[in-house]
C-alpha cells in the first residue's frame, strides 16, 4: 500500500524540496488589498514584505476547500491513501476544515492533529515521509504524529509590535506603550497558542532570551535524549540572507552538539510578526 504525505506551506517546504521528498504541498494564501496570492507560487518574500512595510492591508487566510480536495484527488490517482499534516489546530481552523473534507474520501485521507507550525511542522513531515517509506499506514502515521505532537517547543521574538496590532493580537495602546519602552516580547508555543514568555527591552536582548529559553528547554524537558536525538530549527522573517545566517550561527554556537538549520517563516506567519522576527524550536529528530 502506498501512503502519500501532504502538508501545507507553513511547514516551510516548497517546490524542488517537496519533489525530492516525494510530498505534495498546499500553498497558504495571503491577501493583499483584496487580492489573493499563494506563497512560492505568485508572490515572493520580497514582494510580500514590500507590501507589508508600505502599510498595505495584508492578511492571512485558510486554503479553500476546493483547492485541498482537488489536490487530494490528484494525489490519490497514484497513491492508496494520504496522511495530511496541516498547521496546528490551535492557530487556525485548517485542521477542522480538513477533517470535514476527509469525510468525503471514504477513509483514504487521515488528518493529523499534529499541533505544530513552521520548523516543528517540517520535522513532522520528515518523520511521516520516513514512516511511509517504511510501509506504515496513514492511520498509524497519524497516531505516531499525534503521540509526538507535544515533544517540541518554539520561542519567538519580534522587532516591532506594530504588526501584532494590525492583526488584532494586541491593542493599539499596548503597541504604543511597548514601542515607547522598547519592549520586545518573547513568545512560547507548546502546541496550543503563542503565549508571552518574557518581556525584554531591546532586540538583541530579546534574541538572546530566545536562545537561553531553548537551552533551558533542552535541559528541563529534553534531558532524557542525547544531542543526536534532537534537532533545533531556527526561523525568522529577516529581509536579507546575512541576517538569517547570523541568527542560525548564534543559535548553533549556543547548542553546538545539536543539528541546527534555518527556515524562513511562512508568509501567513509573517503577516503577524512583521519583518526581522527571530525564533528557534527544539524537537525530536525525525530519524529516531
Amino acid at each position: 500500500m502506498k501512503t502519500a504525505v501532504v502538508t501545507d506551506s507553513n511547514s516551510g517546504i516548497f517546490g524542488e524540496e517537496a519533489r525530492n521528498l516525494g510530498i505534495h504541498v498546499v500553498p497558504m494564501p495571503v491577501i493583499i488589498e483584496d487580492h489573493t496570492f499563494f506563497e512560492n507560487e505568485d508572490i515572493t518574500h520580497a514582494e510580500f514584505f514590500e507590501a507589508l512595510m508600505a502599510d498595505r492591508k495584508v492578511t492571512s487566510s485558510q486554503p479553500s476547500p476546493g483547492a485541498i480536495m482537488d489536490l487530494w484527488e490528484l494525489v490519490l490517482d497514484t497513491a492508496d491513501e494520504i496522511i495530511y499534516i496541516p498547521m496546528s489546530c490551535g492557530l487556525s481552523g485548517s485542521y477542522q476544515s480538513a477533517m470535514m473534507l476527509a469525510d468525503d474520501f471514504d477513509g483514504k485521507v487521515e488528518v493529523a492533529n499534529n499541533r505544530r507550525i513552521s520548523v516543528s511542522q517540517r520535522q513532522s513531515v520528515r518523520l511521516a515521509c520516513r514512516l511511509a517509506a517504511e510501509g506504515m499506514s496513514a492511520a498509524d502515521i497519524k497516531a505516531r504524529l499525534e503521540e509526538d505532537a507535544l515533544k517540541s517547543c518554539i520561542y519567538l521574538t519580534v522587532e516591532s509590535l506594530e504588526y501584532f496590532k494590525r492583526s488584532g493580537r494586541i491593542t493599539p495602546a499596548a503597541a504604543m506603550l511597548g514601542g515607547l519602552l522598547n519592549i520586545k516580547p518573547v513568545l512560547v508555543y507548546r502546541g496550543d497558542k503563542f503565549d508571552t514568555y518574557q518581556k525584554i527591552r531591546g532586540v538583541e536582548k530579546s534574541r538572546a532570551a530566545v536562545i537561553d529559553a531553548v537551552k533551558a528547554e533542552r535541559e528541563k524537558n529534553f534531558s532524557e535524549y542525547d544531542d543526536n536525538q534532537l534537532i533545533i530549527g531556527c526561523a525568522g522573517s529577516f529581509l536579507n540572507n546575512e541576517d538569517s545566517l547570523a541568527w542560525q550561527k548564534m543559535v548553533q554556537e549556543a547548542v553546538p552538539g545539536i543539528e541546527t538549520y534555518y527556515d524562513p517563516l511562512s508568509l501567513s506567519v509573517c503577516c503577524h510578526t512583521g519583518p526581522n522576527a527571530a525564533g528557534a524550536g527544539i524537537m525530536l529528530h525525525p530519524n529516531i
